[in-house]
């Protein structure tokens, strides 16, 4: 019987192959050398997509090979549209595996993209110049959601703040340093390291007027709270606030390199917890593509150049 569900036919790919190859050559016989089947086996598949498509004859058999009906001139491009689609398909899934197209989707927190991530993804465009890249800014919580929702294949996070990172999978980049800034003139500016509690009565320039969850965390664990004299988010505008000798502030080492000329850093001394671990999160669950597993790669190897916390006595 005739196939009538409402969506049309379900057509087996095979069944168009051989039917575009008998097309192509006006032979069963010739078809069949091509495809390496039996003459027999090729008649099975067009007797089969003629019946799939109501039964009408999709060639006129000739006393020398056989000619398009025009139920299979119709045919002819719709069949080549989905030979080429599954060509398609198959390219891309080869170059995907190979990590050499497809597309990668990550995000990353602002002071990772001061440094880290464009060192990484430097390299990784240098080795994989076809991978299609979308890059997201942003803070860890919100990076989070959206590698859960699928719009991420990967984020780089930290653990400032507190997030819960339980549900993804991590793998670990860094523990970050940690710098304090202070006005070039300062009497501790000729240091090279400091424990916080020098600083105890400074004022300090933080993004918020609370220390939980911020890199002041750090002070906390040392002893002391600090006090927040002025709330500045965004880091230039922190380095202003030194340079004219308002506060002293605090400086992950993935920024330090874009410090000003008139500001000096201090390395941190803290033999507890660093102040932030910096990961690659991934959804726990779903496998990361071959486009991914090279950023991660390219990611591992630039986290090498950010220093590692100081532990010890300050000189």
């Amino acid at each position: 019987m005739p196939n009538t569900h409402p969506s049309g036919p379900d057509l087996s790919t095979v069944w168009l192959r051989a039917f575009l190859e008998v097309a192509r050559h006006g032979s069963f016989t010739v078809a069949a050398r091509t495809l390496g089947w039996t003459q027999s086996a090729v008649s099975r598949q067009i007797s089969s997509l003629e019946g799939a498509l109501g039964g009408a004859p999709l060639f006129d058999r000739l006393p020398r090979g056989v000619r398009l009906t025009e139920a299979g001139r119709i045919l002819v491009p719709y069949a080549e549209s989905v030979a080429e689609a599954l060509r398609g398909a198959g390219r891309e899934l080869a170059e995907l595996r190979e990590a050499a197209g497809g597309r990668l989707r990550f995000g990353a927190f602002a002071t990772a993209d001061a440094a880290l991530v464009p060192q990484a993804l430097a390299a990784f465009r240098a080795r994989h110049p076809r991978v299609r890249v979308s890059r997201e800014e942003g803070l860890t919580p919100a990076l989070l959601d959206r590698l859960t929702a699928g719009h991420l294949d990967l984020a780089v996070v930290s653990t400032t703040g507190g997030t819960p990172l339980e549900a993804y999978e991590l793998h670990h980049l860094l523990d970050e340093s940690l710098y304090v800034a202070v006005p070039a003139g300062h009497g501790l500016a000729g240091q090279g390291s400091v424990r916080l509690a020098r600083l105890a009565d400074a004022d300090w320039i933080s993004g918020s007027p609370r220390p939980e969850g911020t890199l002041l965390d750090a002070a906390l664990r040392q002893g002391f709270r600090p006090r927040v004299a002025h709330v500045v988010g965004e880091w230039t505008a922190k380095q202003g606030y030194v340079a004219a000798g308002l506060g002293v502030t605090l400086v992950p080492a993935l920024a330090a390199a874009s410090v000003r000329p008139d500001i000096a850093l201090l390395a941190v001394l803290d033999e507890e917890a660093p102040a932030r671990a910096v990961y690659a999160a991934t959804a726990r669950g779903r496998s990361l593509t071959p486009a991914g597993e090279a950023f991660l790669t390219a990611l591992r190897e630039a986290a090498q150049g950010v220093p590692a916390p100081l532990s010890g006595e300050a000189d």
